[in-house]
């Protein structure tokens, strides 16, 4: 191929379009645990994290609820991923075998999100959330009716692999994926390029500007403790059970049990199988879903 700007062009279109491929038809799972939300400076102030409104009954003007403000931030990052081909393949027309490689840049742009969110909900025990505490905690501070501070935990320690137990039913999640740039495939390929000169080499990769967060860990229990019938009964009640300020029920509905691989048998079977191990009706069945990822293990 003669190396001009009309074929380099056309290159770099079907290189974009292995890319795209690739990137469209791989699987990720983060959007079954994090909301994504769309940024438009270096940083977002997420101020109402931890606020919830309710319905009382009119009576006499409107009462307006003042919402205490929390000073969380997620700054977004820079991430890239680049490759170089070199100039003596395009040249000789055996770029072709590069395809592969424009296809894994896809596939892994599609996978990174999932890398940042389960790899930050793995070190939930020791990342500060918007109440100054770790995200998975057993003394989160909440205020109860007599105005007092009270403490209520979201995390059961033990030797076990950790599993988690999400309620993903609401509009707000357990985590968020902050989005400035999505991920955007380019290419350093004119003649005059500095690569091209000093090493006869085109540039292609990715970038993206973005950065993962907490939600709510109102929505999230975390145990340590062995998954069996008992621990589970006790984490889907220690979150149904949880009460915002000034005592108001929060209505928790855990959906999601999230899990390394090495736990998804024992998940499946405790949420999905006819009989518990004694043979008997398993009145978990159906109680919530479950999703096992590799980004956990």
């Amino acid at each position: 191929m003669e190396i001009n700007r009309t074929n380099l062009r056309a290159l770099m279109t079907g290189f974009n379009t292995v890319f795209q491929q690739a990137f469209d038809g791989a699987p990720s799972d983060w959007e079954r645990v994090a909301m994504d939300v769309p940024s438009t400076t270096s940083q977002e102030v997420y101020p109402w994290l931890g606020q919830t409104t309710r319905f009382r009954e009119w009576i006499g003007d409107r009462v307006i609820q003042n919402l205490a403000t929390h000073d969380f931030t997620i700054k977004n990052k820079r991430f890239e991923n680049t490759v170089g081909v070199d100039r003596d393949a395009i040249s000789d027309d055996t770029y072709g075998v590069y395809k592969p490689v424009m296809a894994q840049l896809g596939l892994d742009a599609k996978q990174h999100p999932d890398e940042l969110v389960f790899g930050l909900l793995a070190n939930g025990t020791s990342k500060i959330c918007y109440d100054g505490q770790y995200f998975f905690d057993t003394d989160h501070p909440v205020t109860n009716p007599d105005g007092s501070i009270g403490s209520v935990s979201n995390f059961a320690a033990g030797a076990g692999p950790t599993w988690y137990l999400l309620d993903m039913t609401r509009v707000v999640k357990p985590m968020i994926k902050q989005t400035r740039k999505p991920y955007n495939f380019v290419a350093m390929d004119q003649e005059s390029d500095e690569q091209v000169f000093s090493a006869a080499q085109f540039r292609y990769g990715v970038d993206a500007r973005l950065n993962v967060g907490f939600g709510l860990w109102q929505l999230a229990y975390a145990s340590q403790l062995d998954l069996n019938e008992d621990n589970y009964q006790a984490a889907r009640a220690a979150m149904q059970s949880l009460k915002g300020d000034n005592g108001r029920p929060l209505g928790v509905r855990p959906s999601l049990i999230v899990v390394p691989p090495s736990l998804e048998g024992k998940a499946r079977k405790l949420v999905h199988a006819d009989a518990n191990n004694y043979g008997a009706t398993n009145i978990w069945k159906g109680s919530a879903d479950v999703l096992a990822t590799s980004w956990l293990e």
